[in-house]
Formats: C-alpha cells, structure tokens, sequence
C-alpha cells in the first residue's frame, strides 16, 4: 500500500525553503484541498496533497484515513498512521527538504491524523483545521511540534467542544498550542487563510527550531 500525492512545486525556480503537507478529510480526496497552494500564495514553497490509502464506503471519488461508520469505526486507523509515518520520514530524501522545515496539516479527519502522526515527528509544525484530537497515548518526545487550532463556532460536523478539548490537552502535555475560532461551519473560510500563512511563514523563517529526543 501507498499514497497517491499531488505534488505542486514551488514556482520560483529556486529550492523549495520548506513543504507543507496538507491531508484531506473523510469522503474528500486530495484534489479538495489542492486549491490551498494558490491560496496561501507562498510560490517559494513546495505543496503535498496526499490520498488517504481507503476507498470511502459512500463516495466513489472519496478516500478515507480510516473508517468513521459506527460498526467498523476505527478500521484502518493503525495501516494508515504507519503508511503516513513511513512517508513523512522519506520526504527528505525526495524533496530534499528535512522535516525540521516541514509543515504537516490536515482538515477534519485529516487534521486527527495530522496530530495523531505529527506529534511523535521532528516537525516545523503541525495545523489541524476543523479537526479533533485522538486518545492521546504517552508521547515519547521531551518537545513537540507547535500546533495552530482553527475551528468554526457553527460545526455541527467537528463540535467546537472538540477543539477546546484538544487545546486543553495539547497544552497539558506540554505542546504550544495558536488558537482561533471563526464564525463559520464544517469549513475552511477565507479569514483563516491569514492565520494559517501566518503560522506557516513563522514556524518555518528560522525564528523557532526545535530539538527532539526519543
């Protein structure tokens, strides 16, 4: 098994100055958010929109990380963590890129995975957009990733409780959590796209490296 990704380069003819990986939700694919590289306008960054690795039970076009249906909740979750893990770890060796200048975010269920992967890897930093966090186990590393939260206050998909929940167990374990709230629903509006640029530009000027430990 592996993942199918839409690669868009960076555009100024020069090596990328980091990648930003971006993981769609259950039922979408990675075409869905792809339209986030011209968005975010950062043309000296490369953009990876992976496929999540299953077929969605209800969209013929969809693919999901794992299964979300009451019966078969959670199938799939453990292939797709160490699938996603084994690709992070090999993207400095097809980007050339280290992953200490790269970017891991995610919407919805892309954004569980996000945290759930990101939090155990040397990254610039991670963004869960309209995510949730899942049980969190003991994480081995003395320092983690900075992580920006955006949530709607209309999500009536990803409660906004879920999101508080995340913070406040994010900051619990010692993770730097940016926090934002917007008047929207199960989405990604354009008042977000600042804060999320923002939090890119700054995780990967240099101005915040980490050290990891296992």
């Amino acid at each position: 098994m592996s993942l199918e990704v839409i690669t868009v380069p960076s555009i100024t003819g020069e090596p990328p100055k980091g990648v930003i990986v971006f993981l769609h939700g259950w039922g979408a694919n990675a075409q869905d958010l792809a339209p986030l590289s011209q968005l975010l306008n950062l043309p000296d960054y490369q953009f990876l929109f992976p496929n999540a690795p299953f077929p969605h039970p209800y969209v013929s076009t969809g693919r999901m990380w794992y299964n979300l249906e009451r019966e078969n909740k959670g199938q799939g979750l453990a292939e797709s963590r160490q699938l996603l893990m084994e690709w992070l770890q090999s993207l400095e060796s097809t980007t050339a890129v280290p992953l200490s200048r790269t970017i891991l975010s995610g919407f919805s269920q892309g954004g569980a995975m996000t945290l759930d992967v990101g939090l155990t890897l040397p990254l610039a930093g991670l963004t869960s957009l309209s995510g949730y966090l899942h049980p969190m186990n003991q994480l081995t590393t003395v320092t983690y990733p900075p992580v920006l939260l955006v949530h709607g206050r209309q999500d009536y998909v990803v409660p906004l409780s879920a999101a508080i929940s995340a913070r406040e167990q994010l900051m619990q374990s010692g993770v730097a959590v940016q926090y934002h709230e917007f008047e929207m629903g199960h989405e990604i509006r354009p008042e977000a796209i600042p804060v999320i640029r923002n939090f890119v530009v700054t995780k990967l000027s240099g101005e915040s490296k980490k050290s990891f430990l296992n």
